[in-house]
């Protein structure tokens, strides 16, 4: 096995945004080969029109506050606490997704999209961003993961 992650990205909201990026350019900085597979709901983190206004998943999220709960339940509550959450990554100096993004780009970390998933959701390949090298089937993607020594679904 040669020294690679796979990651396969079905979550597309703020929260969920976060974990492979971090991890893609750790193991970038490790001098691994990433690839991230954005397949489903995970489109949004890729796709442009999307991106900047993901959100946090406040309701089906078990270790989200009580607050952040019924904040969640109220109009524009889902917004405010998104908001609130962004504010404090960049308080704490965590890049943005799009920064992320960008970063892992020039990193070397493959980025692409599942065709299949596309298809379904209906997104073209003129709605993603253009880090997405690739819509590929999952066998692309197996092919990848299979020489990979970690392997994550996120």
């Amino acid at each position: 096995m040669e020294d690679r992650l796979a990651i396969v990205c079905s979550k597309g909201s703020l929260d969920m945004a976060y974990p492979p990026f971090v991890l893609a350019t750790a193991a970038a900085a490790m001098d691994m080969e990433v690839m991230l597979f954005f397949t489903f709901w995970g489109l949004d983190i890729v796709n442009r029109h999307k991106i900047d206004s993901l959100e946090i998943s406040i309701a089906s999220n078990p270790g989200m506050p009580a607050m952040a709960k019924v904040a969640g339940m109220v109009p524009f509550g889902t917004k405010m606490v998104s908001s609130m959450m962004k504010e404090q990554f960049a308080k704490s100096n965590v890049m943005s997704i799009r920064q992320f993004v960008e970063t892992s780009h020039e990193m070397g970390v493959h980025m692409v999209a599942c065709q299949m998933s596309m298809d379904v959701m209906g997104v073209k390949r003129e709605d993603l961003i253009p880090q997405v090298e690739d819509v590929v089937g999952a066998a692309t993607f197996l092919d990848f993961a299979k020489e990979a020594k970690v392997q994550l679904f996120i």
